[in-house]
């Protein structure tokens, strides 16, 4: 990634749309830990979608907040549940997440945070994976990027590659867990400098030993968020 990205979305921020309907001194935030210090969210919960559903709308509910907040760059055991995230030879596995998720209600709106057309999207139909997927096309100031929105429900798919989507129109929303890659309801955020010429897809968890070059490629997706600072 070049430095030019982040540094134009820095300079940008005040110009970006909510990607959520959020009133900061209204609504509450959850941040929610998905690591192994997180010794609540048992091997059993994980592997049971309606469990693991129940287990975050409980927290939600015990928080009276709005949504969770899943943290960038966070290590997750996790991604355990799905043999998506193992490589098919046995060796290391997936686990570095690289967006941040925002756990809610299914059927949540999703709003674009800026213009931008349509650069591709697919149904990523595997266990633990995006379900649901949306890639969008962004310029600002010169500067060429991606934003990816993943567990989305699946009629938000009926759309066409290249159509221009708003700054601030709703485009897509939550999906259920038989739409979203068998997920508790949330949105996977994530910001994508090179996209290397992938359509509807692209990793939103990397290996440990790969984070160098991903934590570079996908820079922190809060600095279009700006949600981790009502946490």
């Amino acid at each position: 990634m070049t430095a030019s990205l982040v540094n134009v979305l820095e300079k940008n921020k005040h110009l970006f749309f909510p990607v959520v309907h959020f009133e900061p001194g209204k609504d509450k935030l959850l941040k929610m830990d998905f690591t192994e210090a997180n010794k609540d969210l048992t091997k059993t919960i994980i592997e049971d979608v309606n469990l693991y559903s129940d287990y975050v709308d409980q927290k939600l509910k015990q928080a009276s907040a709005k949504f969770g907040i899943g943290g960038y760059a966070e290590h997750r055991t996790v991604y355990s549940r799905s043999k998506v995230f193992d490589a098919v030879d046995g060796s290391e596995p997936r686990r570095l997440h690289l967006g941040i998720d925002i756990w809610g209600e299914a059927g949540t709106p999703v709003y674009a945070p800026l213009g931008g057309m349509i650069h591709s999207y697919n149904f990523n139909d595997q266990y633990g994976d995006y379900g649901a997927t949306v890639i969008l096309l962004h310029q600002l100031d010169g500067v060429a990027f991606y934003t990816l929105y993943g567990h989305l429900s699946l009629h938000d798919l009926a759309m066409v590659d290249g159509q221009y989507i708003n700054r601030g129109q709703e485009f897509a929303h939550f999906g259920v867990p038989a739409e979203n890659g068998h997920w508790p309801p949330h949105l996977h955020f994530q910001i994508i400098d090179n996209l290397e010429l992938k359509e509807g897809d692209y990793p939103g968890v990397c290996r440990m030993s790969d984070k160098d070059y991903y934590l570079k490629n996908c820079p922190d997706a809060d600095l279009i968020l700006q949600m981790n600072q009502y946490l």
